[in-house]
């Protein structure tokens, strides 16, 4: 901010002509207050009042759609964590049979360790999970970094497996053929 003109009186920032006359000279001038309460400011208050309000609408409705994406994707997962935890449970059934129940006990343990997991996911909020996993990165970074690792791997085979299944269906529906992968053509410079 440039530095404020001594001549002028307090709390102004500049001269503007013609707005109020100087007494004995005759000249037209005035002051503009910096923070002058004019209907220009008034008119900037409301201005920003009013979009600050849509601001605080907008992360309102932001909040509740993205809470409610969250109640969803946590519905899903809860529901592939119960079906998990059946097929473990069949299979523990029939290591029972063929193998005995020694050895079907530890299969029964991990079904029931998944479907207690899914209980517990399903009785939290989605707000409680969050609050739980910063809990846990902040008691030992490295295993949510493993985490978050395996958990990227996971997503970058679920993807490239869904793309390669697509390019194979438009393949054989005569739609646009893939190019091939470098392991999927000679490289060893023969014909």
């Amino acid at each position: 901010m440039p530095p404020r003109n001594p001549e002028l009186p307090e709390g102004t920032d500049q001269i503007v002509n013609g707005t109020t006359a100087e007494e004995g000279g005759g000249k037209n001038v005035g002051f503009v207050a910096s923070g002058g309460n004019g209907p220009a400011r008034a008119a900037t208050d409301k201005l920003v009042s009013q979009v600050r309000d849509q601001v605080e609408t907008l992360r309102g409705q932001a909040g509740d759609k993205l809470r409610t994406y969250a109640d969803d994707g946590k519905g899903r997962a809860t529901g592939l964590l119960d079906n998990f935890a059946g097929v473990i449970d069949d299979a523990a059934k029939s290591i029972d049979e063929r193998l005995g129940a020694e050895y079907g006990d530890y299969a029964h343990r991990a079904s029931e360790a998944v479907a207690s997991f899914a209980g517990r996911v399903r009785d939290k909020t989605v707000d409680d999970l969050v609050d739980d996993t910063r809990d846990i990165v902040r008691k030992s970074p490295a295993i949510a970094i493993a985490a978050a690792a395996v958990v990227g791997f996971a997503l970058i085979r679920l993807v490239r497996t869904g793309l390669d299944d697509l390019g194979a269906t438009r393949t054989k529906s005569g739609g646009r053929k893939r190019p091939a992968r470098n392991s999927d053509t000679n490289t060893s410079g023969g014909a």
